[in-house]
């Protein structure tokens, strides 16, 4: 009597958890081979310290390959370290040890889904925080540009000189915010995936708040350049097999693009940095597969070159296999459309559409700008097509003569203003067009169809359900002729006496039937267009352009070109046969008329042949 009961089941302490949590992570998220390789490469790479053993940065980006030209190293460790402390966050930054990096390489690799099925909107989260600061100062200058009008770009503001430096963390206020109040549920099922049930569970156990958290636009830039260097990375490619693309011209291209991403954040010249609101608000539309190139950048882990399945006692006897090379991420050499645009595009576009799947089927600078030349070139393939223009912005006020004040005159005078300034004058625009191309006589197509801008500022419109003016190729006799995304199909010369103007649709692109001029509108305030409107440019604009080139790239393989070339083949021998047709009358009027009245030509049929 009178004993206390001394073997009273005590709760589980952090490490206790973190280690359960890794090797449930470990076992279910990671087949055999992958942890033994996993287990391999840690033990090679992992620095001893008082009985510690874990992996510092430079052993990382050396393991990695990252190029130092990029000095995006510092970044990316800022983001493993804040990972590697899931799920109790707020301990972060963190020594990478063994447990940790189970937890990092899983969640890099998504393979934490298997267990954690909470959504990619809490992995954004989780991503947003490892690479945000929390400056207090740096929070009120954002604070202060949101109180400023918000009616278009160009507005000098104070304090635009002023940049975000370094990782060093400033605790942010007292301030509630709503969003920062949320529990953060990829922390709880991992949690409750333990059968935990006690104070772990309670918010401010684990989780930093997003208030007052700010990615610097320096670093996000770096990790931009990084994200489109390893987009097209196939899982085992080693990252140096790109190193021509982060040296002269290359590298600037590449600088460039990632400058037109990082504009869909934020105005670069007023903003210090990027808020959880732009983060979580732009990332769904504009990237939903940025962070996709960390998948196979992270299996590096997971496989060891210490480990050759292929090796037998007999091998030495046995020829090597041969060297299979992979086509090349982009087959055809286009003036618009290169590699790191490729790349730009698979932010939005599923990168098995993309890389190794594009022929050029239309350039302008090759076939001709026009429509009969595109109608040629494009209207075979029977896949989904990319078409991008390239253009300069139109002097403001327009040109009241020659072609371009011809162009101006049909359409509204000009309401609002440029698009932005950042960038230059160059604009490229694009839409992918799951549809074959085909001619509209009255009404449009293209279903499903995404338009976007990629230069100077990379913005993604997808199409509406409800309204279906996506895509028409329309020729004469209507009254505009030419192609046109986001635009009521255009009414024939006959009934449009009384409308001697074009009519942009609210969020859309026209381009006129000499591929000369072109012009994209984005009417904020009128809603329910074909496309929806801009998620990070909440304003009215409108761009005019003179073109400078257009292309259209076929998505497919081989057997979608086979399929364009067996098309025009037919075609080309039913337009011989055509020619060749001898009825024996002497009379080709009369023969023309007999050919008419069998149907074979005429009554815009393409034709037949005859036996």
């Amino acid at each position: 009597m009178g004993q206390t009961l001394s073997d009273e089941a005590q709760p589980a302490s952090k490490e206790e958890i973190i280690a359960d949590l890794a090797e449930k992570f470990a076992r279910k998220c990671f087949e055999p081979l992958e942890l033994y390789s996993f287990k391999d490469n840690f033990k090679s790479l992992a620095d001893h310290e008082q009985g510690v053993r874990y992996l510092k940065e430079d052993t990382i980006a050396r393991f990695l390959e990252l190029p130092d030209i990029l000095a995006v190293s510092p970044v990316l460790f800022h983001m493993l370290s804040y990972i590697g402390a899931f799920p109790f966050l707020k301990d972060a930054p963190v020594i990478l040890g063994f447990e940790q990096m189970i937890m990092v390489v899983a969640i890099m690799t998504e393979r934490h889904s298997k267990i954690l099925a909470k959504g990619a909107s809490n992995r954004r989260k989780l991503l947003f925080k490892s690479l945000a600061v929390y400056d207090r100062k740096l929070s009120e200058i954002e604070k202060q540009l949101r109180r400023e009008d918000n009616t278009g770009p160009g507005i000098a503001h104070a304090g635009s000189s002023l940049r975000a430096h370094g990782f060093a963390v400033d605790e942010a206020g007292d301030d509630y915010d709503d969003e920062a109040a949320e529990d953060d549920e990829l922390v709880l099922a991992a949690l409750e995936s333990l059968n935990l049930d006690d104070v772990f569970k309670t918010g401010d156990s684990y989780a930093a708040t997003t208030h007052g958290a700010m990615i610097p636009a320096d670093n996000f830039r770096r990790l931009i350049m990084l994200l489109l260097l390893v987009a097209p990375l196939d899982a085992q490619e080693s990252l140096s097999n790109y190193a021509s693309r982060v040296t002269g011209s290359e590298l600037e291209s590449l600088r460039a693009t990632a400058e037109n991403i990082l504009s869909a954040f934020i105005n670069v010249e007023r903003s210090p940095g990027i808020t959880f609101s732009q983060f979580i608000n732009v990332i769904p539309v504009n990237f939903p597969y940025l962070f996709n190139g960390f998948n196979p950048l992270f299996e590096h882990f997971l496989f060891s070159k210490n480990l050759n399945l292929s090796k037998r006692k007999d091998s030495a006897s046995k020829p090597a296999a041969p060297v299979v090379t992979s086509p090349p991420l982009l087959q055809d050499q286009g003036q618009i459309l290169n590699i790191n645009v490729l790349s730009q595009l698979s932010c939005f576009i599923e990168g098995n559409e993309l890389f190794r799947r594009l022929r050029l089927l239309y350039s302008g600078a090759e076939a001709g700008f026009s429509m009969r030349s595109f109608e040629a070139k494009v209207f075979n393939w029977r896949a989904p097509t990319i078409i991008l223009v390239s253009g300069t912005r139109l002097s403001d006020p327009p040109s009241k003569s020659g072609s371009e004040g011809a162009f101006n005159d049909t359409l509204p005078p000009k309401r609002f203003s440029n698009g932005g300034a950042s960038g230059g004058d160059r604009l490229v625009f694009g839409a992918l067009v799951r549809q074959p191309w085909r001619h509209t006589y009255k009404e449009c197509f293209g279903g499903d169809t995404i338009l976007f801008q990629l230069s100077p500022t990379h913005d993604v419109f997808p199409s509406s359900s409800v309204n279906r003016d996506h895509v028409a190729f329309a020729k004469a006799p209507v009254a505009y002729p030419g192609l046109s995304f986001g635009c009521p199909h255009p009414k024939s010369s006959h009934t449009s006496r009384h409308e001697p103007l074009r009519h942009p649709g609210p969020v859309s692109l026209v381009i006129d039937s000499s591929f000369e001029f072109g012009v994209f509108t984005h009417d904020y305030t009128s809603r329910g267009g074909a496309y929806a409107t801009s998620v990070s440019r909440r304003y009215d604009f409108q761009e005019r352009f003179s073109i400078d080139e257009m292309e259209v790239w076929g998505c497919g393989g081989d057997e979608e070109a086979r399929i364009q070339r067996e098309r025009w083949e037919w075609e080309a021998r039913e337009a011989e046969a055509r020619r060749k047709i001898n009825l024996g009358t002497g009379d080709i009027a009369t023969d023309r008329a007999l050919l008419e009245m069998a149907g074979i030509i005429g009554h815009n049929r393409s034709g037949g042949s005859m036996n």
